[in-house]
């Protein structure tokens, strides 16, 4: 990545933590009041890029690229932590960063889970959590109730067998066309954003580079898979992002005891096809539609109820003294702060400066 490519006021830079090489992108004033972003799967710190260039005063932006993603090292992922292997980088970062504690954190989708998992690990360091269109409390797909239950003891259907292989091969193979449905591109256009946002030339060019950087492999993404005697024949194998992802590896829910809880506001597109009740990445719900045969129907294998599950989490987090928001913003996907971050910027900076900066 280049200056010249980035937003006026954001530059780029890599330190070495004991963990990781990490690459990041930064914004606002050094003695600032630390707000880092961590971003989803298949992404990087670009996705933040115009969030961080129009940072409040008072606060010093830092969007981090996170293992197998962007410029950062690629270090394996240990899936069996969940994605505890996330939230130490993210630690180690801090440290070496010797940023002031505590800071404001803000993780879109599988970067919501790494900063629930921090914030379990460190909530003394944490002044507030921002979820953006976040993963479950309980992982993704294998969960049929509002408190995660597995549909299958091995957590059947969740992990890396999930994906179509098409797709991680022409991730593989740097594509950066359209011609199919499971390229790079077209799954961004298709499930990050909105269908009715369109992103200028060179900034959706930007982005899919971004996207290609993402590393493939049973360690990064999406991992290894066990085989299973449940239906549909694959669980969570023990490496890899998506596994780190999955029922039975990732479980946040833990973030209903932490003490002190930091204020949350829970951000999400109303139109969000990722992380939602019925998601085109479900097992469950692609089962129901037909899409993956000898689906064992809903008292089985039900579509996972994820935004039921994250409501009801925070629901809990507030009857045991905290404080939530929850925001849905109208014509958008995944990524708000995308297709609608002009409205995603209002938003997040009221909050932030709400709580206030230095």
């Amino acid at each position: 990545m280049t200056e010249s490519n980035l937003p006026d006021g954001v530059t780029s830079a890599t330190v070495d933590t004991p963990r990781l090489r990490t690459h990041y992108l930064e914004s606002g004033e050094p003695a600032g009041t630390a707000v880092i972003f961590l971003h989803g799967n298949l992404a990087s710190s670009l996705f933040w890029d115009e969030t961080l260039a129009n940072l409040p005063d008072g606060f010093r932006g830092l969007a981090i690229d996170m293992r197998g993603f962007g410029d950062s090292e690629a270090k394996a992922i240990d899936a069996t932590r969940g994605v505890g292997d996330f939230a130490d980088d993210l630690h180690d970062f801090i440290e070496t960063m010797q940023l002031a504690t505590p800071v404001h954190l803000v993780g879109w989708s599988t970067g919501g889970g790494a900063i629930m998992q921090y914030t379990i690990d460190h909530p003394d360091l944490v002044a507030s959590l921002t979820l953006v269109d976040t993963v479950s409390p309980y992982g993704f797909v294998g969960t049929k109730d509002v408190n995660g239950t597995p549909c299958f003891a091995d957590y059947a259907g969740s992990g890396a067998g999930g994906l179509a292989p098409e797709m991680i091969e022409r991730l593989g193979a740097q594509d950066t066309t359209k011609d199919s449905d499971l390229s790079p591109r077209s799954v961004m256009l298709n499930f990050y954003v909105s269908p009715l946002f369109a992103f200028e030339p060179a900034r959706e060019d930007a982005l899919v580079d971004a996207i290609l950087k993402s590393v493939t492999g049973d360690g990064n993404f999406p991992g290894d898979l066990t085989p299973s005697p449940n239906w549909p024949t694959f669980a969570p194998g023990p490496g890899g992002v998506n596994n780190a992802l999955a029922a039975g590896h990732c479980d946040v829910s833990a973030l209903v005891d932490v003490e002190p809880k930091p204020p949350i506001m829970w951000i999400r597109g109303a139109d969000d096809q990722v992380v939602s009740d019925t998601s085109m990445f479900d097992t469950g719900y692609l089962g129901q539609l037909g899409v993956i045969p000898g689906w064992p129907g809903n008292d089985v294998y039900p579509p996972q109820p994820m935004v039921q599950q994250i409501a009801g989490m925070l629901d809990t987090y507030v009857d045991n003294g905290g404080s939530s928001t929850e925001i849905v913003i109208a014509n958008s996907g995944h990524s708000p702060h995308l297709d609608q971050a002009d409205k995603f910027q209002e938003i997040f900076y009221n909050f932030l400066t709400g709580l206030g900066g230095t």
